[in-house]
């Protein structure tokens, strides 16, 4: 078994105003035992450096006083210590000894000199001053405090229907249980309804340039949404009473009492960690969850508009009869679900477009 030798390692230093780097050239270090005794620094380990694996020690008399606290980080490749000095100002050499110990060089990958550093300082404060400069020319927009006090209200007006038809219908569920499900509409229809037609703000906001939200997106949600509550809903009595209008109605307030307020402090440039983590997971299962329940009112309304002929197309008499509604109603499933797969990936927002 080969017995290992004390040798002395490569060292490397540069400095800052306030700092002592130093960088060992010892791979692999192991069983580390660095500090600051003294005003002198003690560096033992083992690790391969230029004579191969050994253990290696040297220490270093400082020129000035050092605080005792010293830091250092070993990698693969080296050992990194890092020393503060006691008053901040540059030193004219490392050790206190006036000649330079064999084993130490400059660190010229980090090595600055006091000039240099000074230089870097004034470049930055000029870049400070420079984006300040650059602010300070772009005009200020004199309604921004008007557009975010709308958006604001808003959002917060829209989280306050909802939570109000989530409560409501969460009550009517636990007091009543299923058969809360086929009075939905005639507790809840006003206040959907108020929402809904408020929503269409949410399409004139990305004309008006508050909004970062492409237009379309912001049309096919809000078109889809209106077509299934004041269409299918709002003009088939038949359809008030089913099920099918709990699901929807439910599932679109669990996503808008958190979508609303995430928006609305997103205005003011607050973020709750909590009500974004909810925000983007909920909307996972719910959004879908969701389509299938629109889908499945627009299946049901189907025959009901072909027994009524409500909305029916007359055709010329040579034809006769008239072109049911349903078949509007059928191309419109394709394209829902054809929408809702591409706003899936790419849900519409309503903060401020700064």
């Amino acid at each position: 078994m080969r017995t290992m030798q004390l040798l002395t390692p490569h060292v490397y230093w540069a400095q800052r105003r306030g700092e002592i780097f130093l960088r060992v050239d010892l791979s692999d270090a192991k069983n580390l035992n660095i500090s600051v005794e003294e005003n002198t620094l003690q560096f033992r380990g083992q690790g391969h450096g230029a004579k191969g694996e050994n253990e290696y020690k040297f220490s270093l008399e400082f020129r000035e006083p050092v605080r005792p606290e010293v830091s250092h980080r070993s990698t693969q490749r080296q050992v990194d210590i890092r020393v503060r000095k006691q008053s901040e100002h540059w030193w004219d050499r490392l050790t206190q000894q006036e000649k330079k110990p064999l084993f130490l060089a400059p660190d010229f990958d980090r090595w600055l000199t006091e000039s240099d550093v000074e230089m870097e300082l004034k470049n930055k404060e000029e870049e400070r001053i420079n984006s300040i400069r650059v602010e300070s020319r772009v005009p200020k927009d004199p309604f921004l405090g008007v557009k975010r006090g709308y958006l604001f209200m808003y959002n917060l007006v829209q989280f306050l229907g909802f939570s109000w038809i989530f409560v409501n219908m969460t009550v009517r569920l636990f007091i009543l249980g299923q058969d809360s499900f086929y009075d939905t509409f005639h507790s809840t229809a006003d206040m959907m309804y108020f929402c809904q037609m408020m929503a269409v703000l949410e399409v004139v906001n990305p004309l008006l340039g508050l909004v970062r939200t492409a237009f379309l997106p912001a049309l096919l949600q809000v078109t889809g949404r209106n077509v299934i509550l004041f269409v299918i809903f709002g003009c088939l009595d038949e359809m008030q009473n089913k099920a099918v209008v709990f699901f929807v109605f439910y599932l679109w307030s669990c996503v808008e009492i958190f979508r609303y307020p995430f928006y609305m402090l997103g205005v003011v440039g607050t973020e709750w960690k909590l009500l974004t983590w909810l925000r983007y997971s909920l909307w996972i299962p719910l959004y879908p969850l969701g389509t299938i329940a629109e889908a499945v009112a627009v299946v049901q309304s189907l025959s009901l508009f072909d027994e009524t002929l409500m909305f029916a197309l007359p055709l010329p008499s040579l034809l006769g009869g008239s072109l049911s509604f349903s078949y509007s109603l059928r191309l419109y499933l394709i394209l829902m679900f054809l929408g809702k797969k591409k706003h899936f990936i790419q849900p519409f927002s309503t903060s401020l477009n700064t």
